[in-house]
């Protein structure tokens, strides 16, 4: 009798732990003629709509580590959808062919809103996805494009750049922001001028907008990229360091964030 009351037992915590799972699935998509492989992460123990958040990656492409974050996104009961900026699944591992993608991307800052916005588009599509509660994550290049995505007056409920390059807006386009913004800034990070930090914030200072600006000291660029101290030693980039205190912080205080405008 015990033996099958332990059975019984057993089986029901491996339903729960199936039941409870992280999902996850690639997405083909369009943005224009270009096929685009997105990344999706929910989790099938959360019923009903939930806030969605995009999640856009480092110049390096959707790689691991974009994906990563859309799991632990999912864990903390969001839909999470990673977008392909680049297309096809691209990915670089050289500094110069990043630097060539991204840029390439940059210089038609119109279209590069609209990869965005066809990624976002994607994530409102899913069933699990509450349209009205939505949010944006971006690291490095990705955290650019989340800014980019606010101040075009993209209808998210707040952005979050992660050692983003700082896109200074204009008064109108500071107007037209709809979305609270959180800067996640590296304080020793020798990537992003001074001068930037002062033409950005006093941009947004001059237009009141709703934002908030972290600089974490010691941090270096890419301090959320484990992976970004091998980086650095390969091809003698040492402005790339890990820093695990700023890593948890930051994502301690998106959560925060996120708790406040999507209630999470």
């Amino acid at each position: 009798m015990l033996k099958s009351v332990m059975l019984a037992v057993g089986l029901l915590v491996l339903a729960a732990s199936a039941d409870g799972a992280v999902q996850t699935k690639k997405i083909t998509y369009k943005h224009g003629d270009l096929e685009c492989h997105g990344f999706l992460a929910w989790d099938d123990a959360v019923t009903g709509p939930r806030p969605g958040v995009l999640v856009v990656h480092e110049w390096w492409g959707l790689d691991g580590y974009a994906k990563r974050r859309v799991e632990m996104l999912a864990k903390l009961g969001y839909i999470a959808f990673a977008a392909d900026m680049y297309g096809e699944g691209k990915t670089v591992e050289h500094p110069q062919d990043a630097g060539a993608m991204a840029g390439k991307v940059r210089m038609n800052v119109e279209d590069w809103r609209k990869r965005g916005l066809a990624a976002l588009e994607v994530l409102k599509s899913q069933p699990e996805c509450d349209q009205s509660n939505l949010a944006a994550i971006g690291y490095c290049f990705g955290g650019s494009t989340v800014q980019q995505l606010a101040f075009a007056g993209t209808d998210l409920k707040c952005v979050a750049s992660f050692h983003g390059a700082l896109v200074t807006p204009t008064p109108e386009q500071v107007k037209a922001t709809k979305a609270s913004i959180l800067i996640c800034h590296g304080a020793d990070d020798g990537f992003i001028p001074a001068e930037a930090v002062r033409s950005f914030r006093d941009a947004l200072d001059k237009g009141a907008a709703k934002y908030e600006f972290h600089a974490y000291p010691g941090a270096r660029h890419s301090f959320t990229v484990v992976e970004a101290d091998a980086v650095s030693k390969k091809f003698n980039l040492p402005g790339l360091q890990y820093n695990k205190a700023a890593d948890e912080q930051s994502w301690s205080d998106m959560q925060k964030l996120f708790k406040d405008k999507l209630g999470k």
